[in-house]
């Protein structure tokens, strides 16, 4: 099954929702109409992933985040997710009564809000954050698909973990490094657990695939977005193929 990835590539305003929100939606009205199946931002783009600023505390973090159930930013890309039949991933910062998390908010075909991820590894300014809790994979049309967030991508049982649970696709909102080490980085973690992973920066749209290919590495400041078409099928073959990585794991001989 092929699946065309719109990854949106423009610098966010360091702390001003409105301000992003509206670049967001712009990016998104030029996106209709392109039959893209999913769209996904960068990490924490509605406010700019401020956490990386020192006069915004742990406490003071909250002042950026918002309640998905009762805000008119998310209205506005779940109106529009639903009128162009196009699931959608997002960063922001998420308010909750446990705190505030790095999330990827995950709109479906029809609008809805199917589902979040939480950042699960925090190291220096992501310490303004609470930790994620859970690796999941969601389910949808083309399949389960996981969603990592930034960091998460450095820690190798991240991917690997969402591979076994069956995704064939997983759809990264970054913020962080984007030279060479992290594409070399971005090709291993495909093939190692064979599965397709969109690197989303707001500098860079990176597509690796199972085989370690690179299908999309874009940092050209032309456009706001690129779009890459994906055979999901191909991860099937893969992963049944004479040298598949995650069939012949030897479970008994890895620590836990």
């Amino acid at each position: 099954m092929n699946i065309r990835v719109a990854q949106v590539r423009t610098v966010p305003e360091k702390g001003d929702l409105e301000a992003n929100h509206r670049t967001l939606m712009s990016v998104l009205g030029d996106l209709a109409g392109s039959a893209v199946d999913v769209v996904v931002t960068p990490e924490c783009f509605l406010d700019g992933y401020v956490s990386t600023e020192d006069a915004v505390s742990r406490e003071g973090i909250k002042d950026y985040a918002i309640v998905p159930s009762d805000s008119p930013y998310v209205d506005s890309v779940s109106a529009w997710a639903g009128e162009n039949s196009t699931w959608v991933v997002w960063g922001c910062s998420r308010l909750s009564p446990d705190g505030v998390y790095n999330t990827a908010l995950i709109h479906g075909r029809r609008g809805e809000l199917v589902g979040f991820y939480d950042k699960t590894h925090l190291q220096l300014h992501d310490y303004k954050y609470d930790p994620g809790q859970k690796l999941s994979v969601f389910d949808s049309d083309f399949g389960p698909f996981g969603v990592m967030i930034c960091a998460d991508r450095r820690w190798p049982e991240t991917v690997r973990s969402l591979a076994l649970q069956g995704a064939r696709v997983i759809f990264n909102p970054t913020y962080g490094m984007h030279d060479d080490r992290n594409v070399r980085m971005m090709q291993t973690r495909s093939y190692e657990s064979e599965v397709f992973i969109a690197f989303t920066h707001p500098q860079q749209s990176l597509l690796t695939g199972p085989t370690g290919d690179i299908l999309c590495n874009d940092t050209s400041g032309d456009t706001l977005f690129s779009i890459t078409e994906i055979d999901l099928s191909l991860v099937d073959e893969v992963r049944a193929g004479e040298m598949a990585h995650l069939r012949d794991r030897r479970t008994d001989l890895y620590l836990r």
